[in-house]
């Protein structure tokens, strides 16, 4: 029970201090194997409603399950992405965040609000079970934080404020999340997470060996979402677009006839994410 209130009450502080304001490593999983690991809770074409069903996963040392981390949201050939920020993050050096700095330096009005395109946001990343899929075992579900306090992390923490821990491996809940699609200003559809509701208290998995395997599975949310190395975000930063070279196995960095960004003050071609603080509709791991 001690783990219980531990994890319950690291939860909740984490929340309380995030609403308070404040506060290149290479990926050996394959791509197939990191998709298996990837929980997105995104409609299919064909659908405009329905649900999703996850457990989220306790933590083995009752410290919170929502891992805090810092993703820049850049348009690289004609789609966003997001690229893991080194300098939020490990406190090291970020092309991004340069050019974010050098924009605000300027003083220009203009430049202030390109720079807001660079600037690398806090995100959460949670171990689930996504019960439509058990058999790929433990997933990761990331979400962005949202500044308006409606965000997914809001609409979960009421539920575990008045039922308790809802990711105990006996008497947690399932967490049934209700979809739907709405549109961007210019008509692209996107999906949204309408409502999260709760299940009744539950095992985890009627068989125990499948619950602690699931516990104790030792892949984290390091080995599942890439980390693109810094001559990859030195290039992105200055408007070109870096192209996988299976020959030579990276990346090829060089000027690009497609890619456009804006940068220090020159303008090529501005594009404004239309969901730069809701949940994007092609939400991919890398």
């Amino acid at each position: 029970m001690a783990t219980t209130n531990n994890s319950l009450d690291a939860v909740l502080a984490q929340y309380e201090k995030s609403k308070q304001g404040g506060s290149s490593t290479t990926n050996k999983m394959s791509q197939e194997d990191r998709m298996k690991k990837y929980f997105a809770a995104i409609l299919t074409d064909k659908e405009t409603q329905g649900q999703r069903r996850v457990r989220i996963l306790p933590t083995t040392d009752g410290t919170s399950p929502f891992k805090e981390v810092w993703y820049h949201e850049i348009q690289v050939d004609g789609k966003f992405q997001k690229f893991y920020d080194p300098g939020k993050n490990d406190n090291e050096r970020s092309p991004l965040n340069e050019v974010y700095d050098d924009l605000r330096s300027t003083g220009k009005e203009s430049d202030k609000k390109l720079a807001s395109t660079y600037q690398s946001r806090k995100f959460y990343i949670v171990k689930v079970i996504d019960r439509d899929n058990e058999a790929d075992g433990p997933k990761f579900w990331r979400f962005k934080d949202n500044y308006k306090n409606d965000g997914i992390l809001d609409k979960i923490i009421p539920i575990w404020k008045n039922k308790g821990d809802i990711t105990d491996a006996n008497t947690g809940r399932d967490l049934i999340l209700e979809l739907t699609k709405a549109k961007t200003p210019k008509g692209a559809l996107y999906t949204v997470i309408q409502t999260i509701m709760h299940d009744d208290p539950a095992p985890l998995s009627d068989d125990k060996e499948v619950s602690d395997s699931w516990v104790n599975e030792p892949t984290t949310w390091n080995d599942v979402y890439a980390k693109k190395p810094l001559e990859y975000l030195e290039a992105i930063a200055v408007g070109e677009t870096p192209r996988w070279d299976s020959d030579k196995g990276g990346y090829v960095y060089g000027d690009s006839t497609s890619g456009e960004a804006s940068f220090g003050g020159t303008t090529k071609k501005e594009v404004l994410d239309p969901q730069l603080h809701d949940e994007p509709a092609d939400d991919m791991p890398f």
